[in-house]
């Protein structure tokens, strides 16, 4: 008689699932509200049932009184990588928010299909642009193959958060506001040069429509710079999607 090892599967089952959902929620792409909720659930059933036969071996049989605390481990270990791994996109829409205001279009608002939320246009040019470059660069293959991954180098049940975990998610994600500011640098910083010449023009001469002349002048000068750099851009964000890949490794380092 063949004795299969019920509880061992439902546990392999339950940890695998248990990361994917925690990526999931919070991953580009995967994490968007655009996508139902149901294929969701049905992309996390697939992986897991992918996933067991490699990741399962390495998975122990661990008692039902330590599956809460097994649930809760592989839960942040998933929603640390989902959060290293949209960084890049939180920078984004940091910088898009900064340059609306800085270029006149803070009172200019539209749905973000991504959060289905009304936002100024430059974070919806930024967060979608960022997406094509996402997609085009095979990034989330990159999340799949990651998370594939973390179950052979860090295998369910051998998880500990420690305080050095917790501060390299605060860490990570902290660095959302310098990546923002290095994003919107040329054209934030051509606007404030901007702001710097029209206030010194409006001291020397005191009639010049400035209220008026202002806003066109450093909306053009922004879309202008905005397009200029755009053609760095493919450098540029792949250099920071493999930052944030690592960022998702270092986590798993210091869960071990």
């Amino acid at each position: 008689m063949i004795d299969i090892p019920y509880l061992e599967i439902i546990t392999g089952l339950m940890a695998i699932g248990v990361r994917l959902t925690g990526l999931m929620l919070f991953a580009p792409f995967f994490g968007s509200s655009m996508i139902p909720a149901r294929v969701k659930a049905g992309l996390v059933l697939a992986l897991t049932l992918l996933l067991l036969p490699v990741a399962g071996k390495g998975i122990g049989t661990f008692a039902i009184a330590d599956w809460p605390i097994l649930i809760i481990t592989e839960f942040a270990i998933g929603v640390g990588m989902g959060i290293a791994t949209n960084v890049v996109f939180e920078a984004c829409g940091l910088a898009g928010q900064v340059l609306g205001i800085q270029m006149g279009y803070s009172l200019v608002n539209i749905l973000d299909p991504q959060t289905q939320v009304d936002t100024t246009v430059i974070p919806v040019f930024y967060q979608s642009m960022i997406m094509l470059l996402f997609l085009s660069m095979d990034v989330h293959y990159w999340l799949l193959r990651g998370i594939g991954n973390s179950f052979i180098y860090l295998p369910p049940g051998t998880t500990k958060l420690s305080g050095l975990f917790t501060l390299s998610i605060i860490t990570t994600a902290g660095a959302v506001f310098g990546l923002g500011v290095q994003i919107a640098a040329p054209v934030l910083a051509a606007t404030l040069v901007a702001d710097i010449l029209l206030g010194l023009l409006g001291k020397a001469s005191a009639q010049m429509p400035l209220m008026v002349l202002g806003p066109p002048i450093k909306s053009l000068l922004g879309i202008f710079l905005l397009i200029a750099t755009m053609k760095y851009w493919p450098d540029l964000f792949h250099h920071l999607f493999q930052n944030s890949i690592a960022s998702g490794d270092h986590l798993l380092h210091a869960a071990r």
